[in-house]
């Protein structure tokens, strides 16, 4: 018997026998979604995800386990909105938390740091245009303050190129945020590496764990030229829109399951340390 049990319809807590076996994520759509899905906490520790009474697994069939409760929950939520058919495409927590628990690429700590930390070299806030003149004004006005917040945020010196190259990145700026990432934990890693992935930029990423901007904020400044582009040329309104919101669920996510996986004692320290 499990210690508890989240029923996200209907409210209140529920003990609850579960039978063995589970149900994998499908890769893409596939079959009707659960009538409902639960977070619960088993004796072992950590906490799982029950569909229709059977065990979610991931992809290679390992027990779905996440390390906090509000992920699991957030994680049934997902589940929960799917209506006809499953769309795995949509399921960003739970393809992070696959990710995690299978590590199909087998990336340590390290590497999951050393991954995010190699945008600082193209990083997109960084690259600078030399005309027109009216694009160079924008990026200076909407880039160079979150560069001076992460500078002052962090103590170190970042700056900013119009050379193809792209900026000199001092060895003891990436020796700090090398550092500072490191306070994170495996599985908040692994969101941070792709937020900074989806938005191309380790400052705006920065920005947004640290919550000095917001999701709509860090995609506008990641697609600044872009924007600039479409507001001259014209919109493909149901292509750009699409991209648009598909990179800002996708960047949400990915900053969500980076607080959702790391203690809230550690955010909290992290946050007032700026």
């Amino acid at each position: 018997m499990w210690r508890s049990c989240f029923r996200l319809r209907g409210g209140g807590r529920h003990l609850l026998n579960c039978p063995r076996g589970g149900l994998t994520a499908p890769e893409g759509p596939g079959p009707k979604p659960p009538a409902r899905a639960r977070a619960y906490a088993p004796p072992a520790g950590g906490f799982e995800i029950n569909l229709d009474h059977r065990k979610l697994r991931t992809p290679q069939a390992k027990l779905f386990t996440v390390p906090s409760e509000a992920l699991a929950v957030a994680v049934a939520t997902e589940w929960d909105s799917q209506r006809d058919t499953i769309k795995a495409y949509t399921m960003h927590l739970t393809t992070l938390c696959n990710t995690s628990l299978d590590n199909p690429t087998q990336r340590g700590k390290d590497q999951l740091i050393q991954a995010a930390a190699k945008f600082l070299d193209t990083d997109t806030v960084c690259y600078r245009v030399e005309e027109p003149e009216t694009l160079v004004e924008l990026q200076r006005n909407e880039w160079d303050p979150v560069i001076g917040w992460a500078e002052r945020r962090y103590g170190v010196k970042i700056g900013s190129s119009t050379s193809i190259m792209g900026p000199s990145i001092p060895a003891r700026t990436r020796e700090v945020l090398v550092s500072h990432l490191a306070s994170y934990n495996t599985w908040a890693l692994q969101g941070i590496e792709f937020v900074v992935s989806q938005l191309k930029s380790m400052v705006l990423t920065l920005g947004l764990i640290d919550l000095h901007l917001t999701v709509e904020q860090a995609v506008l400044l990641s697609r600044l030229e872009e924007t600039f582009q479409i507001q001259k040329w014209g919109n493909v309104e149901w292509a750009h829109d699409y991209e648009v919101w598909d990179l800002q669920a996708r960047t949400a996510a990915g900053a969500l399951f980076v607080h959702l996986c790391s203690e809230s004692s550690a955010v909290k320290h992290k946050l007032l340390q700026g």
